[in-house]
């Protein structure tokens, strides 16, 4: 059989995040980008998502190179899962691979680590391939692109990227070098389709920074601003702004203080230092002297803005002296925890300025516009929309075909499916490889399945009965008992005819099996757990988790 070159979404196709693509020829393999995403409403307790990387272990003598196109935790947030599964190089851009560095340090892997610093232009080689960085803007500093060649042709993958001409750091994203790309030949193209349904372009960064330097010309109230920690170059403007407007600047929030550390030290944060302070002496400055820069933008439960609106952080309460701006747009799924926050702000008494109210935010991600750019430059022979929901890889397909990629040449694909290359660079859609979602909870990974996960929102639901009993291990008669302890379904104190009843159907059911022979203990459980089950739900119209406890007493 002709060998085919292989194109393999574990992730990030048909879902917002978990990014990671494997690309594979014969026995050589790289990885591209090795992301999470974080748990949907009915993953009760679940910390982080992973992909399934059962593909890469089962392969991992063939991985020649792990490569980052930039330092988000959608595209980098699993790296040390893996690492802890495989052995193999990674490569990433300066600021990119400082993050990776902080986040092996917390989550040391068995394996070691081969973590290398590469620049936009850089090539490395990868066995059969040779991949290429290339520079892209992003709101995120040193974020690539990357050209990945191989004997079968040349693989566009766009990462992350919009189109910025005037960036708050670095340079242009470089369309000459795509252009050169499209024209020497691209045999496929996997581009960014997060914002494939927007017109137009997205904003430059810059033009934020504008309405920042207004806002904060114009308060006279303290001023929070929330953020995604990962964008320096927001966080770089609004320090900016507050310079200008002789404010001292505070950070709240682990990540946003681990990211300013990197960002100082690497140089991509330029600050006065007699400008910040610590975020215990707040206090000490009148209210129209401080920024506070802090995380939540999201809306997440632990994040430092949530503590400050709920009264639960200890240095910093937000009252009617704040001035709250959210500088971020909602990630899809998050729109309830953040209105939440929004109107426990709007409570407390503080102005709060959002992405719908005013210009404090821009998209990282490329519009309309911006992909038919990208398309136009790289003219590739066949096309894959990654990085979205099905919408988003639709209605960018739509795009590609409108721009003269024939439909026959444009895949919508999922994760798990390959997409097979020829030599002659034919795209047809194979077989599939295992894929999914990987659950992290605490320190344990791949430990919690849908049967732990049905437990637990049959719990969140309906609650949990205890029902226990110590009887005769020989015949089964009760020697005590039954005592039953009710959590999340009623407060028994105020259902006590109901706990005497379900007592007598719970003995009912103990004597049920021993008038029909000596029983088996796992019978006597499904009998106790039947018959009061249909007891509850009789009486309540409720189904909570019924737990027989039997204590086998020997006389």
């Amino acid at each position: 059989m002709a060998q085919k070159l292989k194109i393999i979404p574990l992730g990030g196709l048909l879902e917002i995040g978990k990014n990671i693509t494997v690309i594979e020829l014969g026995s050589d393999m790289i990885i591209v980008d090795v992301g999470v995403a974080f748990p949907d409403d009915d993953m009760f307790g679940i910390d982080l998502v992973i992909p399934d990387f059962s593909y890469i272990v089962a392969n991992k003598k063939k991985v020649k190179g792990i490569f980052l196109t930039h330092g988000h935790e959608d595209h980098i947030g699993a790296v040390p899962f893996l690492l802890n599964e495989i052995c193999a190089p990674v490569y990433a851009t300066r600021l990119t691979a400082a993050l990776v560095e902080h986040k092996l340090s917390e989550k040391k892997p068995d394996n070691p680590v081969d973590l290398n610093v590469v620049e936009p232009g850089d090539v490395v080689e990868a066995g059969c391939f040779s991949v290429e960085f290339i520079n892209v803007n992003h709101s995120i500093a040193d974020a690539c692109a990357l050209a990945i060649k191989s004997p079968f042709g040349t693989i566009v993958h766009t990462g992350d990227f919009k189109i910025d001409s005037m960036p708050v750091a670095g340079e242009m994203i470089d369309l000459t070098r795509l252009g050169q790309l499209g024209k020497e030949g691209v045999t496929l193209l996997l581009s960014d389709s997060t914002n494939a349904e927007r017109g137009g372009m997205a904003m430059s960064e810059s033009s934020v920074g504008e309405r920042f330097r207004e806002i904060f010309k114009d308060s006279q109230k303290r001023i929070i601003v929330a953020s995604f920690a990962s964008n320096v170059h927001r966080m770089q403007q609004v320090m900016n702004a507050a310079v200008e407007a002789n404010r001292k600047i505070a950070v709240s929030g682990r990540s946003m203080e681990n990211i300013l550390s990197i960002g100082l030290e690497l140089g991509y944060i330029d600050i006065p230092h007699d400008a910040l302070i610590d975020i215990t002496d707040v206090k000490n400055y009148p209210r129209k002297k401080v920024c506070i820069i802090t995380t939540g933008s999201q809306g997440e439960e632990m994040s430092a803005l949530y503590r400050m609106a709920f009264d639960t952080h200890k240095q910093v309460k937000i009252g009617e002296g704040d001035l709250v701006i959210l500088s971020a747009n909602p990630i899809p799924g998050n729109e309830k925890p953040v209105y939440r926050l929004v109107n426990e702000l709007f409570r407390k008494g503080a102005e709060v300025v959002y992405e719908r109210l005013a210009e404090v935010h821009v998209s990282g991600h490329a519009c309309r516009e911006e992909l038919k750019l990208m398309l136009a430059l790289t003219k590739p022979r066949n096309f894959m929309p990654v990085h979205g929901e099905y919408r988003h890889l639709a209605a960018h397909a739509e795009l590609g075909m409108a721009m003269g990629i024939p439909e026959n040449n444009v895949f919508v694909s999922e994760i798990g499916r390959i997409l097979e290359i020829s030599r002659e660079g034919v795209g047809k859609l194979g077989g599939t490889v295992p894929s999914g979602k990987v659950l992290v909870d605490g320190l344990g990974v791949g430990d919690v399945g849908s049967v732990v996960l049905r437990d637990r929102k049959h719990l969140s639901q309906d609650g949990i009965i205890i029902v226990s009993f110590a009887l005769d291990e020989v015949d089964a008669s009760i020697i005590s008992g039954p005592e039953i302890v009710t959590r999340g379904f009623i407060y028994a104190k105020d259902a006590e005819e109901l706990i005497v009843r379900m007592k007598e159907v719970a003995i009912d059911a103990v004597e049920d099996c021993r008038r029909a022979g000596t029983p088996d203990w796992m019978t006597v459980r499904a009998e106790i757990r039947s018959q009061l089950a249909n007891f509850i739900t009789r009486q309540t119209k409720r189904s909570p988790m019924i737990l027989p406890i039997l204590l086998e007493v020997e006389w």
